[in-house]
């Protein structure tokens, strides 16, 4: 049985609920960096979010009021210096939350701590038709990145190992990508790719669309949301940052209308760096992000 006592503590809004059972969404933080390529700082956001989550407004742009008891947070898992029992220990508090049936939010960390996130998605919708939309510059399609299989660089060539298929998987806002990843895209095919030039060219509602159309019967959609798929300009404040990304009103027309058309039941948002960013511009767009979870569940 989970309980709360299990992870580090933590606070959150006025909105909190007193018991899991009483949110809408569940929000569990997991503080680890240890998997980047390039600058470290992902693991103090779950921490900085949740500082600055008191001066969150009461509604989004929708002009809906969040409402009280929306979310319940468990806080962090704890940290462990083995690698190999920490993603264990991930897996199975993920795949306990995500036993309550309530919509899941996790907070990375950087990009490798959705490895066994998607295995603990997979478990508990064993049997069910399920799928994932990955939003980010990067494929992170690499078979190994730095010699080492549990990159935040092989996010889901690790879930083309099981949990999904090539026709079960979205990429949004990719711009760049190594060898190995067309290499192994050609394994796997069926696998969409929606760049972030095509956003700019059709536009947010038409991207929905798209979505809604190749995810028509489907059960199950886990969305991860590494914050670079947002060009630098809005998030300095991340591990591996490319131009020419995605402006917020994009993302947050997508979110909306993915959450409002699709079967989303969880989702993580990670690489947001606070020791990289300025003035928290980085960790203000995600809790951009997470206002507009919670509104949608306040409705």
């Amino acid at each position: 049985m989970l309980e709360k006592s299990d992870f580090v503590e933590s606070s959150w809004l006025r909105w909190s609920a007193e018991n899991p059972e009483d949110a809408d969404v569940l929000i569990m933080g997991i503080p680890f960096d240890n998997a980047v390529s390039l600058n470290k700082g992902a693991a103090k956001a779950p921490d900085n979010l949740r500082r600055l989550s008191v001066d969150l407004s009461d509604t989004t742009d929708v002009f809906r009021p969040i409402k009280n008891g929306v979310l319940y947070d468990f806080g962090d898992i704890r940290s462990e210096l083995d690698w190999n029992r920490y993603f264990g220990s991930v897996e199975a508090s993920a795949l306990e939350l995500m036993k309550l049936e309530r919509f899941c939010l996790f907070l990375g960390g950087d990009h490798s701590v959705t490895i066994p996130l998607h295995k603990a998605f997979g478990a508990n919708f064993d049997g069910k038709k399920i799928g994932i939309i990955h939003m980010d510059a990067h494929y992170d399609l690499c078979p190994e990145y730095d010699g080492h299989p549990w990159s935040h660089a092989c996010t889901e060539a690790r879930a083309l190992e099981g949990v999904v298929t090539g026709k079960d998987l979205t990429f949004i806002g990719v711009r760049v990508a190594e060898e190995t990843e067309l290499e192994l895209m050609k394994k796997h095919p069926g696998i969409m790719t929606i760049t972030a030039e095509n956003v700019y060219d059709m536009g947010a509602t038409a991207v929905v669309e798209k979505l809604a159309e190749r995810y028509a019967g489907y059960d199950a959609l886990y969305l991860t949301l590494d914050i670079d798929v947002l060009d630098p300009a809005y998030v300095p404040g991340t591990g591996t940052p490319v131009s020419g990304g995605l402006d917020p009103i994009a993302l947050a027309k997508i979110l909306r209308g993915a959450l409002t058309t699709l079967p989303v039941k969880a989702m993580d948002i990670v690489e947001v760096a606070p020791p990289l960013d300025i003035n928290d511009i980085t960790s203000w767009a995600a809790l951009r992000v997470i206002h507009e979870i919670l509104s949608h569940f306040s409705r």
